[in-house]
C-alpha cells in the first residue's frame, strides 16, 4: 500500500480508501466485517463513514454504517491503527432529494453547521463508533447553494440570503478540536469558492484549517481539474475521491443493456445520471481501452485516480469481496503516460459526461 499525507498534517492515509455507505444496507454486519479485515489486512487505514450512512437514507437504519465500524474497530482492538472520517448532514436544498432527512435532528432547516448540531451530531457519531474522538470530520455538504450532485449549472437560492457562515463554522469547530473529540476537519462536495473562503479564513483568522475535501472524481467525470485541482496541490489540502466508478457506471456492469438486481441502480433512485447517453458511449470506449492495456475496466478506471498527484486518497466502495480484492489491487497498476495520453483522446471528445 501506499500513504500520503492528510493535507498539511502529520497524519498518513492510505491511498486506497474504504467506503462504507452501503453497510448496514446493501451489505450485511457480516460482510461488512470481512470486507474491513480483508482491506485491514492489505494496508487500508482510512475508513470513511457518514451520520447519514446507509444509503439510500432512511430513519429505519440511519447511523448502522458508523456503527458496524464501530463494532469491528472494537472487537478487533485497532482504533489506533485506523484513520476515521465522517460526516455531518446539513440543509442544503439538493442534498438529499425529497427526504430532507427528517430524522436526523429533525431534518430540513434545523440541520446546520453551528455548535448546537456540531455538539448532537458529533456526540452520535462517537457513540455509534466506539471511540472518543474523529480522526476526520467533515462537512457532508455545504449548507448554501451550490451545484453539486451532478448539477451542471449554477442557480443560487433567493430564500438563503447572503450565505457568509464560514467563520462562524470555523468558530464552532475550533471548540471540539480544542476538546479533543475531533482531530482535524474536511470538506465535502464543495466548490473553489468555498474551499478558498475556508482556507483564507484559516490563514488570517487563526482558525482551524480544512485537510482534506471530498468530491466525486473518475476518469468521466474530472469536474475537479477545473479549478479545484490547483488549490489542492498549492495549498496541500487533498482530494479525497469518492464514486472513482461513477457509481459502478466504470465497473462495466450496465453495459449492453444489463441492469443487475442487486446493484444500486436496479434497487434506489437518484443515480440515472451516471447511466445517460454520454456516459454509456464513453464507458464503452473505456472498455476497449482497457482491453488494449490487458486490464479490467476497474483496474483503468481506478489507476487513474490513484495516480493523480492531487489525490490523496481515492475511497472505494465494495458490496462484496470480489469488487474489493479487484479494487485493492488496483494499487499495484503502473499509470503510463501512454494509458494517460489514450485516456485524454476520449476525454476531449466526450468530456465529463457523469457529473
Amino acid at each position: 500500500m501506499i500513504y500520503k499525507k492528510l493535507g498539511n498534517t502529520d497524519r498518513k492515509i492510505s491511498v486506497i480508501g474504504l467506503g462504507t455507505m452501503t453497510f448496514g444496507e446493501q451489505t450485511t454486519r457480516d460482510e461488512a466485517f470481512k470486507i474491513m479485515d480483508f482491506a485491514f489486512e492489505n494496508g487500508i487505514n482510512f475508513f470513511d463513514t457518514a451520520e447519514m450512512y446507509p444509503v439510500y437514507p432512511k430513519k429505519e437504519t440511519q447511523g448502522m454504517s458508523e456503527k458496524i465500524i464501530g463494532d469491528w474497530i472494537n472487537s478487533r482492538n485497532v482504533r489506533d491503527k485506523i484513520v476515521i472520517g465522517t460526516k455531518i448532514s446539513s440543509s442544503h436544498p439538493k442534498g438529499i432529494g425529497a427526504t430532507k432527512l427528517a430524522w436526523i435532528r429533525g431534518g430540513g432547516n434545523k440541520l446546520k453547521f453551528d455548535s448546537k448540531n456540531f455538539n448532537e451530531a458529533l456526540d452520535s457519531s462517537l457513540e455509534r463508533l466506539k471511540t472518543n474522538y474523529i480522526d476526520l470530520y467533515q462537512l457532508h455538504w455545504p449548507e448554501r447553494s451550490t451545484n453539486t450532485f451532478g448539477r451542471r449549472e449554477y442557480t443560487i437560492n433567493k430564500n438563503e440570503g447572503d450565505w457568509n457562515d464560514f467563520e462562524n463554522v470555523l468558530e464552532a469547530l475550533k471548540k471540539f478540536i480544542k476538546s479533543g473529540k475531533i482531530r482535524h476537519i474536511g470538506l465535502s462536495n464543495e466548490t473553489p469558492y468555498g474551499l478558498s473562503k475556508y482556507l483564507e479564513l484559516s490563514k488570517h483568522k487563526n482558525l482551524p484549517r480544512m485537510v482534506s475535501v471530498q468530491n466525486p472524481y473518475s476518469l468521466v467525470n474530472r469536474t475537479y481539474e477545473v479549478g479545484m485541482s490547483e488549490i489542492s496541490i498549492r495549498e496541500k489540502c487533498g482530494l479525497l475521491v469518492y464514486y472513482p466508478l461513477a457509481a459502478g457506471g466504470l465497473s462495466g456492469k450496465y453495459r449492453d443493456g444489463k441492469m443487475p438486481k442487486d446493484s444500486r441502480m436496479a434497487l434506489f433512485k437518484g443515480w440515472e445520471r451516471h447511466l445517460n447517453p454520454l456516459a454509456m458511449k464513453a464507458y464503452d470506449k473505456y472498455f476497449k481501452l482497457a482491453k488494449d492495456f490487458d486490464l479490467t475496466m476497474v483496474q483503468l478506471a481506478q489507476s487513474f485516480v490513484n495516480s493523480r498527484p492531487f489525490v490523496t486518497s481515492n475511497i472505494i466502495g465494495a458490496t462484496n469481496m470480489d469488487q474489493l480484492k479487484e479494487n485493492v489491487e488496483s494499487i499495484n497498476i503502473e499509470f503510463t503516460d501512454e494509458m494517460m495520453d489514450r485516456v485524454n483522446e476520449i476525454h476531449n471528445n466526450n468530456p465529463n459526461p457523469s457529473p
